[in-house]
């Protein structure tokens, strides 16, 4: 099978890894990960691109062509550049050694001007060659020129909205599929609806606030996308459980935030009453859980300053 890598972001790396991971495995349960450092290696049947354009905290990504022992390289690793016109080599270091990156760069980019017909071109290149170094093995790898990924546009925020890539990693951790529907019960400017529906998710979104509501109409027309809004309290999920099959939310925790009820009385009601055989990806503030018996529940503890610790848990 084909060997994927996929760099990291160093920040809420444990979060980045299961992200990957679960994408791998939803889209092949057969995938094999291996993790070194903040680089994970895929093997699986899908290909990088499936699993990048969803990923949150991937810097760097593409295919392997083989692993190495040292920096010998000959004409059968550069078929893949046997239609393009541009390349350029990047070097990316995650071991402990000391390299001249950009000597190392040009004179692979000389290698490569021999094997092919292809030009260096630094700017937008048609494909990036890689070689990766790690402590334990060192890859040969590239990636091709792929369009970005599409970002919904926001008219409207608000100041305490879910972040979006924290969105996204929620989405993805639960392995909610394209063609799913995800809901959101406190769904406020509407950032998983609109994370849900560049991802291919269907979304529904609840909110008690109707000025949340409207906010969440306008910031989805801008985007041309059709998620359902409704305006009542958190409680109408269970109304509704046939027509999604996960939930994403962050839990209000503001005194000030317009909520039916007082957040500690909001957080228990809304476990008691979770629709059963659902997934579930829910970010709350970490006291107001604390007296919560959830059981056979992944958990994830960010810290956002000393008054503030999010938990994110997956089930």
């Amino acid at each position: 099978m084909p060997e994927s890598f996929f760099v990291l972001s160093k920040d809420h790396l444990e979060l980045a890894i299961d992200e990957i991971t679960a994408l791998a495995k939803m889209y092949d349960r057969f995938s094999k990960i291996k993790v070194l450092s903040n680089l994970v290696i895929v093997q699986s049947k899908i290909n990088w691109t499936e699993i990048e354009k969803r990923a949150s905290f991937v810097k760097i990504s593409g295919q392997i062509l083989r692993k190495m022992s040292g920096l010998f390289l000959d004409e059968d690793n550069f078929e893949v550049l046997k239609n393009a016109k541009s390349f350029v080599c990047r070097i990316i270091n995650l071991s402990s050694n000391q390299f001249n990156v950009p000597e190392l760069e040009n004179s692979m980019g000389d290698m490569i001007s021999k094997f092919s017909h292809a030009k260096v071109e630094l700017e937008d290149p048609d494909i990036t060659v890689y070689l990766i170094f790690t402590n334990e093995e060192n890859f040969f790898g590239f990636s091709k020129k792929d369009g970005n990924k599409h970002i919904p546009k926001k008219i409207k925020n608000h100041p305490h909205e879910l972040d979006r890539k924290m969105t996204r990693l929620m989405l993805n951790l639960v392995g909610l599929k394209e063609g799913e529907t995800v809901c959101d019960p406190f769904c406020g400017t509407g950032t998983t609806l609109l994370e849900a529906e560049s991802m291919g998710i269907h979304a529904i979104g609840i909110d008690f606030d109707e000025k949340m509501c409207e906010i969440s109409k306008q910031n989805l027309k801008a985007n041309r996308y059709k998620s359902e809004v409704i305006n009542s309290d958190f409680q109408e999920m269970t109304k509704i459980s046939e027509k999604f099959d996960g939930i994403v939310t962050d839990l209000p925790y503001g005194r000030a935030s317009k909520v039916s009820d007082n957040p500690e009385k909001i957080i228990k009601k809304f476990f008691t009453i979770l629709p059963k055989r659902k997934k579930l990806a829910v970010m709350y503030k970490k006291e107001l859980g604390q007296n919560l018996k959830l059981k056979g529940l992944k958990k994830y503890e960010i810290y956002r300053h000393k008054s503030l610790t999010r938990t994110i848990l997956i089930k």
